[in-house]
């Protein structure tokens, strides 16, 4: 802040608020993605974003639920919880605290070399993977049929067998939903076109009558999180820590390879160490707000980019964008297909 220009402020204040309207309808996606309430991806953006631009190092890099994140969690807390979606959304909270906890210490004990010795091979195949196990568990939404499977082979199985059983009007709206996503990837790239089709499509199933014929996102509680240390404790849950360390790594990984990316762009230096101070606070503010682990994402980073972020003050006023949608707007959602919510996740991980 000592060096802050002012000029800077106007760029920083648009990138926020555009950013900020990308995170509403990504962060809706990825919560449900993670079998969570649909909010606490909004959570996520709002409380990471605060957390790392008070010690993070990248000047564009944006903090939030990512799509392999929200794949982990939901694959993984849902044998923990044993079919209790009260101690799911605990045991998730759980995750961010101690993944925070072990990144907080991983900086105190300088371990930011660990970097060097995961392979980019390791993480490409990873990545690959990733994309084609979140595109099985969407489609069954964009096509209005009810899937089923607990893995990818089953799951490809179940939507081949399904095929013939789409919704005419889910299907309708899945594509038209891809067709318009792409399109505005491909010409209006810095754009929050995700909140467009979101507005869009809320209209429409509320002027046309289909919310009784499609489903739908449903009432998304109003108001801000609330803020209390998780319910649970690290020797209640089995499998917390590796949950927990597979979120660090996960993170650590993605953070540091898209804030490379940008700091190589615009010729500053990314501080590796510093990244894990701040990947701990954000997923230690995101606990605190019954949120679940967050990483910096590169789709998310380069709406940040692309819009004009100066510095993370951006992340700043993305915050305050998502917390006045949350006291204002969250009733508008109720409406929203979600056939959309599988578009957006599906052109999230098409890369």
């Amino acid at each position: 802040m000592p060096s802050y220009e002012p000029r800077w402020l106007r760029d920083d204040l648009f990138a926020g608020i555009t950013l900020g309207a990308y995170a509403v309808p990504e962060g809706v996606a990825y919560a449900t993605l993670a079998g969570l309430p649909p909010q606490v991806g909004i959570y996520g953006y709002l409380l990471g974003g605060l957390g790392y631009a008070l010690f993070g190092s990248s000047r564009h890099l944006a903090i939030g639920p990512t799509s392999a994140i929200s794949l982990m969690v939901g694959v993984s807390v849902a044998p923990l919880a044993m079919g209790d979606p009260v101690r799911y959304a605990q045991i998730a909270t759980l995750s961010a605290f101690v993944a925070a906890a072990m990144c907080i210490g991983a900086w105190l004990l300088r371990l930011s070399t660990l970097i060097n010795f995961i392979s980019e091979t390791v993480m490409l195949g990873f990545k690959a993977g990733a994309g084609l196990s979140i595109a099985a568990t969407q489609i069954p939404a964009l096509l209005g049929i009810p899937g089923g499977g607990h893995n990818f082979i089953e799951r490809v199985f179940a939507i081949a067998g399904q095929f013939l059983q789409m919704h005419p009007v889910v299907t309708a709206i899945g594509f038209a939903s891809l067709a318009l996503l792409w399109l505005g990837e491909k010409f209006l790239p810095s754009r929050p076109i995700a909140l467009f089709l979101v507005v869009i499509s809320v209209a429409f199933v509320s002027m046309t009558n289909l919310a009784g014929h499609v489903s739908t996102v449903g009432e998304i509680p109003s108001g801000l999180p609330r803020f209390s240390p998780p319910m649970l404790r690290i020797g209640e849950v089995d499998g917390i820590l590796p949950l927990a360390f597979a979120a660090l790594l996960l993170s650590y990984m993605e953070s540091v390879s898209a804030g490379r990316a940008f700091a190589a762009k615009y010729n500053y230096k990314l501080d590796v160490r510093q990244e894990l101070l701040g990947l701990g606070s954000a997923n230690l503010f995101a606990a605190f707000g019954q949120g679940y682990p967050v990483a910096g994402g590169l789709s998310q980073s380069a709406v940040n980019e692309q819009a004009g972020a100066k510095t993370p003050l951006s992340l700043i006023f993305a915050s305050i964008t998502l917390a006045f949608c949350l006291l204002f707007f969250t009733g508008f959602l109720q409406n929203l297909p979600k056939a959309v919510l599988a578009a957006i996740v599906l052109m999230a991980v098409k890369g």
